[in-house]
């Protein structure tokens, strides 16, 4: 392939991609307003029609804001693609500190800070006007930028040795240097998923032991009837940054942890609450968690050899508007471009995705079915559909390609028949 070629089929399928996502976008917002003034009939005994019409409105809004930042990102791309963004920060970069790993390095950095610093004032919006609008936000502007503060560090102290390993890897490995740095972003991977909870996240939320002993009990029984041990039960402190609730569990082995946010913990009944951790067991005990983490691992090996073979294309660089060095290593700029344009390339196929994430999630209702109170836990995903003002009623073909989750009519009609 040339590189003239590579550039018309790389801005046809970023034109396609905007289109589409724009298209489900504006169907969504449609579909939503279309119901807005109806409950549907399988929930209007449980929400009332302000809290469905105000989901409708907070889905509406992010979705619209969600259609500004498509064309901001899509403009963005163009820049530093096909506009020369990248080939002048990257001629800037030589000029300054030549082309070793320094330059490698600054490359890739700077186009992280560049894009960070167009995505904060959507961040921030969002946050403050969008999420403050509908009563969720929680935090403070000081939170905020504290909190941006910190997961910089944070990703500057882990995220640059990495860095320098994979692409030390790249330059010196050979033409097997992906396998080798497939191996170690899949024990980076493990590692987070082992240690995230007691390392990194204490950073932002605070976590204390569950002190309600009645639902304790009932949350060990319930681990007990499936066969879960847990290191601990624990609360977070998310009423500081949001009205949102959730629960998981993270780590492995004998280091798992359960973790409820206090937002679900005071809206919730006890049974409801064992409910809901049911189903979040259920992908445990089910092995949702090692089929998705093996299909991860799949896929990231595939898209890694892919990167192995575009990096030694001199059309790669030159169909996205860059000039390979003929003197140094490209590899930061193939990393960064094979970053840019793989989303574009691949957008079309997230439904495939989709449907094996809600044969998962139907696979959990039904557990938590068997194992608690299949009423129970409708009553809690009402309850947290309203809280969090979740639509009921999104635009299918939108809730196919963007919801891991399947719409809350067709769960319930689907427990309901447990």
């Amino acid at each position: 392939m040339d590189s003239h070629s590579f550039s018309l089929m790389f801005a046809a399928f970023l034109l396609a991609t905007l289109a589409v996502k724009l298209w489900l976008s504006a169907r969504h917002v449609r579909h939503v307003a279309l119901h807005r003034n109806a409950v549907p009939e399988q929930f209007a005994a449980k929400i009332p029609l302000p809290a469905h019409q105000k989901a409708a409105d907070y889905t509406i809004a992010k979705t619209k804001l969600k259609i500004v930042l498509l064309v901001v990102n899509a403009v963005t791309l163009i820049g530093f693609t096909l506009l020369g963004g990248l080939q002048w920060l990257s001629t800037t970069l030589v000029a300054s500190v030549g082309t070793g790993m320094s330059y490698q390095i600054a490359l890739i950095v700077a186009v992280a800070l560049i894009s960070g610093l167009i995505d904060l004032p959507f961040d921030y919006y969002k946050q403050f006007r969008l999420e403050d609008r509908f009563g969720f936000n929680k935090m403070s502007p000081s939170l905020f930028f504290s909190d941006l503060v910190k997961s910089t560090f944070i990703g500057a102290l882990i995220g640059l040795p990495l860095l320098w390993i994979t692409l030390t890897l790249m330059e010196k490995a050979g033409p097997l240097w992906w396998l080798y740095a497939w191996l170690l972003w899949c024990g980076f991977q493990v590692f987070m998923l082992g240690f995230y909870q007691s390392l990194i996240a204490p950073l932002f939320n605070k976590f204390t032991p569950l002190a309600d002993e009645s639902l304790k009990q009932r949350i060990e029984g319930l681990m007990k009837r499936v066969g879960f041990a847990s290191k601990g039960l624990f609360v977070m402190d998310g009423s500081r940054r949001s009205a949102h609730g959730n629960a998981y569990f993270s780590g492995f082995g004998a280091a798992k942890r359960i973790v409820f946010f206090d937002t679900l913990l005071s809206r919730l009944a006890p049974n409801e609450i064992e409910a809901v951790l049911a189903h979040e067991l259920g992908h445990f005990k089910l092995n949702h968690v090692i089929q998705r983490v093996g299909v991860m691992f799949a896929i990231s090996l595939a898209f890694l050899a892919l990167l192995g073979w575009l990096k030694t294309q001199a059309w790669f660089y030159a169909g996205l508007g860059v000039t390979p060095l003929m003197q140094g290593s490209n590899d930061a700029m193939a990393l960064i471009l094979f970053m840019f344009v793989l989303p574009v390339f691949t957008f079309l196929f997230s439904p495939l995705l989709s449907i094996t994430s809600r044969k998962n999630e139907f696979e959990a209702d039904a557990f938590a079915a068997k194992h608690s109170n299949s009423q129970d836990l409708i009553s809690a995903l009402v309850k947290l559909y309203e809280d969090n003002a979740s639509t009921l009623t999104p635009d299918p073909l939108h809730s196919a390609f963007y919801d891991s989750h399947p719409p809350a009519s067709v769960r319930v009609q689907k427990l309901l028949g447990a």
